[in-house]
């Protein structure tokens, strides 16, 4: 099997972040949709988009259930926003709306904050046949639901990017998650060549699978990242940094050192434990400048 190598400041020097000229302009910063989010996770993707911008992602649109639309607005008035029809589980039920949007984009982040497999689903079958050549981020629901849509994945133009813990890695693959936490680096590498995606498995060791069988680890940000939010920030910095032209196996690899880092920080100035999520992305910019 691929010796696996370790993600540190020697790693990322050698595949640095996009340097983007000074009379850049926000579109040439990379454009960004992010689909998810519920009424029973509201501030889900706000996390998300911020992380994203944070990242350096020029602009970053959101498309989530109608009745978040308002509120995430206000919350978010750096991003645009497209409210999708909902169904009764608070859920996104239909993503027509933006099936005519995602041409221009650089990037798509599909299921952060998105409470159901059946979720999941929908905007998979409604957006992976548009997704077009951006490189696409399946999270969370998202992730899960991709069991059925495996070959609607592998035969993405621009690739994905699958960003699960050890349970959505088994409700993605059947494998029971036991058999996935004994040998993480065996089942990252298999599933990143059968869907022809950039896979990691996030733990209290990140194990990170491109599909042409490279295989990288990172330590670890500690303890204090096991909470509630932290999964959708990461997803939106490596999306931001897609979103800039990085290719997909080093945003996600930078990303998740970022995220790391980041956690690692604040650990170091607040505690252990008992930050919060959306306290992550403001050590991102300082972070990128350092290496």
């Amino acid at each position: 099997m691929t010796e696996a190598q370790v993600l540190d400041a020697a790693w990322l020097r050698r595949h640095p972040l996009p340097v983007h000229p000074e009379d850049t302009d926000k579109n040439s910063r990379g454009r960004l949709m992010l689909v998810g989010g519920s009424l029973l996770v509201p501030g889900g993707l706000t996390l998300t988009a911020t992380a994203a911008f944070r990242a350096g992602a020029g602009k970053v649109q959101i498309a989530l259930p109608e009745p978040l639309a308002i509120p995430t607005g206000m919350a978010m008035p750096e991003s645009g926003i497209f409210a999708l029809p909902t169904g009764p589980d608070g859920e996104i039920a239909d993503c027509s709306p933006i099936m005519d949007k995602l041409a221009p984009c650089d990037c798509l982040a599909l299921g952060p904050a998105v409470g159901t497999t059946e979720a999941g689903g929908v905007i998979l079958d409604r957006l992976l046949p548009h997704a077009g050549g951006a490189p696409v981020i399946i999270d969370a629901a998202a992730v899960c639901a991709g069991i059925d849509r495996q070959d609607a994945i592998a035969a993405l133009p621009g690739g994905a990017i699958l960003t699960p813990h050890v349970g959505e890695m088994a409700l993605l693959t059947g494998i029971p998650a036991e058999e996935i936490e004994a040998d993480r680096d065996k089942v990252a590498l298999e599933q990143a060549e059968r869907l022809r995606a950039v896979v990691l498995i996030k733990g209290a060791t990140t194990v990170i699978a491109s599909p042409d069988g490279e295989l990288i680890v990172y330590g670890g940000g500690g303890v204090g990242l096991a909470t509630g939010g932290s999964g959708d920030v990461l997803t939106g910095i490596i999306a931001g940094l897609c979103a800039r032209g990085m290719p997909a196996w080093e945003a996600t690899c930078w990303g998740v050192w970022l995220h790391g880092e980041a956690g690692r920080r604040l650990a170091e100035r607040l505690g252990m434990m008992g930050f919060l999520a959306r306290e992550l992305p403001g050590e991102v910019p300082s972070l990128m400048r350092g290496i």
